[in-house]
């Protein structure tokens, strides 16, 4: 009975090794066809690429990470408590006040107010405490090899991190982010460093991990980027009448319907909306009922940062909160 369980045991491990070993070879080969590549297309020496791919490593817990959902299926009333505690208003209110130069230089040149830069860096990374530990070499190694379902993309991505560390004049091995390669205290990915992050103290390196001045210069540019409207509206909570509006209630986020379309379904505003200006009605779920709000363009602009009502709708509300209790203590100093 023991040499049977013995040789059970044996079978299961060989299968194993042989299951691990076709994984390593197909990353391998891969990974051969993406250093040509890069040599090819950018220039590199393939045989640095080939000493740094060799010192990372596949991370079994980044793997698990990604598999699982970002955001359990939360209800707005849920989701919300997350964000919106009063320990980050009150850090968000801290960080404007020892940033407020930079703030109003970056509103002046992009149009981007300072509570909502302020409160993208609140739910991204809690004002930078949070901004990951994992190396982005490892987390872009093992999901553009390792995880087939968006292999397309993390490659893509590991293509912009490369060349963003040579043109920066970065250490590849010393940058550190989240599970999946987002990086520094307003969490871009390789990508997005590339097209949006800049130097707004001037000392010629867009520094992302430890240098608000530049954290802020790079979210402002960001929202500019994607078409933030200065003075602009974000959301308006309106009531609802009727059925009609439940034909236009989904879950994309482009702005789906038109000013002159709000009688039409029902929608209740106290406010005046130009005829032509594109909106979206988003339900929110909350314990005993929903809220209705209509989304305009800066709304669906917070969603390019992340593709989520429920983040767009929490970055706003944290950054009116933060504004509100910032403008309490000034009011509070005059008196």
């Amino acid at each position: 009975m023991k040499m049977k369980k013995l040789y059970l045991m044996n079978i299961i491990l060989m299968y194993l090794l042989l299951s691990l070993s076709i994984v390593y070879a197909e990353d391998k080969d891969a990974r051969d066809k993406f250093i040509s590549y890069m040599e090819r297309e950018h220039g590199f020496n393939s045989k640095e690429l080939i000493l740094l791919f060799d010192k990372t490593i596949v991370s079994k817990s980044i793997l698990e990470a990604i598999q699982r959902p970002a955001e359990k299926k939360l209800f707005w009333h849920q989701y919300k408590k997350i964000f919106l505690k009063e320990k980050r208003i009150n850090q968000g209110v801290e960080f404007w006040l020892k940033n407020e130069a930079k703030l109003k230089e970056a509103e002046k040149i992009y149009g981007v107010p300072p509570e909502i830069i302020t409160a993208i860096l609140g739910v991204e990374t809690n004002y930078g405490k949070n901004s990951g530990s994992y190396r982005v070499i490892d987390s872009l190694n093992t999901l553009a090899f390792h995880y087939p379902k968006r292999a397309s993309f993390f490659l893509s991505e590991l293509e912009q991190f490369l060349l963003l560390v040579r043109e920066q004049n970065f250490i590849a091995e010393d940058l550190k982010g989240s599970y999946a390669g987002a990086m520094g205290m307003p969490q871009f990915i390789s990508s997005s460093y590339r097209n949006y992050a800049i130097d707004f103290d001037g000392d010629n390196v867009a520094d992302i991990w430890g240098n608000p001045d530049d954290v802020i210069g790079s979210v402002a540019n960001y929202f500019f980027q994607h078409g933030w409207v200065n003075k602009g509206n974000v959301i308006t909570e309106v009531a609802i009448e009727g059925e009609e509006y439940k034909s236009i209630l989904d879950e994309k986020l482009q702005l789906n319907i038109s000013g002159s379309d709000l009688k039409k379904y029902g929608i209740v505003v106290n406010s005046d909306f130009d005829d032509v200006e594109s909106l979206k009605l988003f339900e929110f779920k909350l314990a005993d009922g929903s809220e209705y709000w209509l989304a305009q363009n800066n709304f669906y602009v917070i969603t390019r940062y992340n593709h989520s009502k429920l983040y767009a709708m929490a970055v706003y509300q944290l950054a009116l909160k933060i504004k509100e209790r910032k403008e309490a203590k000034n009011n509070l100093k005059k008196g």
